[in-house]
């Protein structure tokens, strides 16, 4: 069973930068999506961008494009989640999901597996 770890969250300024990690087990990665959402309390969780298994395709929520980018380490099991010029709309946990083989998907309910979450702030 695959386990996801995030880490790399914290507070920032506006304009800022942070990189957002999530360490998986297990041997199969590269078979996986992978997928960041974000979730502020009292709404729901949405997508952020998702990176096919090889990383030859990602996708972006359009609040995000220019902005985000998801490079994965298949050597290292591990997707990033680079944030520049961050904004203080950007402030939320952010989850990394796994989705077993396929194509991306925005969707949260096509995601099997998750990480704990890391809170992402950002200040004006």
């Amino acid at each position: 069973q695959v386990q996801l770890v995030e880490s790399g969250g914290g507070s920032v300024q506006a304009g800022g930068s942070l990189r957002l990690s999530c360490a998986a087990s297990g041997r199969t990665f590269s078979w996986f999506v992978m997928g960041w959402f974000r979730q502020i309390p009292g709404k729901e969780r949405e997508f952020v961008a998702a990176i096919s298994g090889s990383g030859t395709i990602r996708r972006y929520a359009d609040g995000v494009k220019g902005r985000f980018t998801i490079p994965r380490d298949n050597a290292k099991n591990t997707v990033y989640l680079q944030m520049n010029s961050l904004e203080p709309e950007d402030t939320a946990a952010y989850y990394c999901a796994a989705r077993g083989g396929g194509v991306y998907s925005s969707r949260v309910s096509e995601y099997e597996l998750w990480g704990q979450g890391t809170q992402v702030t950002v200040s004006s």
